[in-house]
């Protein structure tokens, strides 16, 4: 196949876009503002066209970023790249084009973590014969990306939908509702709202939150652009909860959640999610990703209650085929993995700590 590879600029924003939306593949961390995005907290994005006859055929979004001490940097392809990965030809093409703006960029490593399913064995196969090395990740949260999730098909009409779900899920719902929550898109003026109380979600379940900032730029960049929406849930004219969606082509993504202390027995979060859910289908959605749960599905497991929530909905269970390597400076790259894994065990720890049984 002849073709050609070009690395793009601001004018071809519309035509990559467009390509990422209608690709079977196509993702929202693909997409030319996620590189935006990314490039203010410390990335370099660089978007790829692969074209044959004018058209392209793959695309991707390249995040690149210098490693303290090292001074090298590796690369980094979320959620793609978008291309027919079985097809071996097109895949070779997309790994020279940036095998060879590693090389003039001096990079240690491409990582992928493509939205494929773990039973995709000729993928894995495929990539293996590439040049890539499947990377242990574990079964939480210790991967960049979720590589568990629920994931619903929503091309049922709604009434089948709330009928798959679980009685209790559809319980809460019709519940929430006749208690008074109301659920709406939210303003820009909304989001100090909602991160007053994504943070009082953070102090209760014990996790990490980005900065004010990150989400006015998410707001910014993605809802304008009909990339992302907010939703608030309120009650007695309160914001009691609120979630931020992507979208992208046919996909919709579940990305942040949270729920104030107060108020919880009116179950708003069973109502915003149902209402995302419709929001999603009116904009031709077919899929409806409810985003990470832990693979660890013991019930004594501290993250179970996040799995049992989402499963309620009926959507399935997927473990994703995980994050794969492609190396092109093996010295560097080992000198990487070592600190990476010492930094990783620091974090863990701390995570672990942070993890402590709640105060009920």
């Amino acid at each position: 196949m002849e073709f050609t590879a070009r690395w793009l600029a601001i004018e071809d924003k519309a035509k990559f876009n467009s390509f990422i939306c209608k690709h079977p593949k196509g993702h929202a961390m693909q997409l030319w503002e996620w590189g935006d995005i990314k490039g203010r907290t410390g990335w370099r994005p660089w978007r790829l066209a692969v074209e044959k006859d004018g058209e392209i055929f793959a695309a991707a979004t390249i995040l690149e970023r210098k490693l303290p001490l090292l001074g090298t940097p590796i690369f980094y392809c979320p959620r793609g790249p978008v291309v027919d990965m079985h097809d071996s030809e097109k895949m070779a093409a997309v790994l020279e084009a940036i095998r060879k703006l590693a090389q003039k960029r001096k990079a240690i490593l491409l990582k992928i973590d493509p939205d494929v399913s773990s039973t995709d064995q000729v993928l894995a196969g495929i990539l293996k014969a590439q040049g890539f090395n499947k990377m242990d990740t574990g079964k939480n949260f210790e991967g960049v990306q979720p590589k568990f999730v629920f994931r619903l098909d929503i091309s049922p009409d709604e009434e089948t939908l709330l009928t798959n779900m679980h009685q209790k899920t559809r319980y809460n719902i019709r519940l929430s509702s006749k208690k008074g929550v109301v659920i709406r898109k939210g303003l820009r003026e909304d989001l100090p709202e909602f991160f007053r109380v994504l943070k009082e979600t953070t102090e209760r379940d014990n996790f990490l939150v980005r900065s004010y900032t990150y989400f006015e730029d998410l707001y910014d960049t993605l809802v304008p652009a009909g990339f992302a929406e907010l939703f608030v849930a309120e009650y007695e004219g309160k914001i009691v909860a609120g979630t931020l969606a992507f979208i992208t082509g046919d996909k919709a993504w579940y990305i942040y959640g949270a729920s104030s202390n107060s108020y919880r027995n009116v179950m708003p979060n069973y109502l915003i999610q149902w209402e995302m859910i419709c929001w999603a289908k009116a904009n031709g959605c077919t899929l409806y990703d409810f985003r990470g749960v832990s693979g660890d599905l013991d019930e004594s497991n501290p993250l179970y209650g996040l799995y049992k929530f989402k499963k309620g909905f009926n959507g399935e269970f997927t473990e994703f085929i995980g994050e794969w390597d492609y190396v092109y400076r093996p010295v560097l790259y080992v000198i990487w993995q070592i600190a990476e894994k010492a930094y990783s065990g620091k974090l863990k720890g701390m995570l672990a700590r942070m993890r402590r049984p709640r105060n009920k």
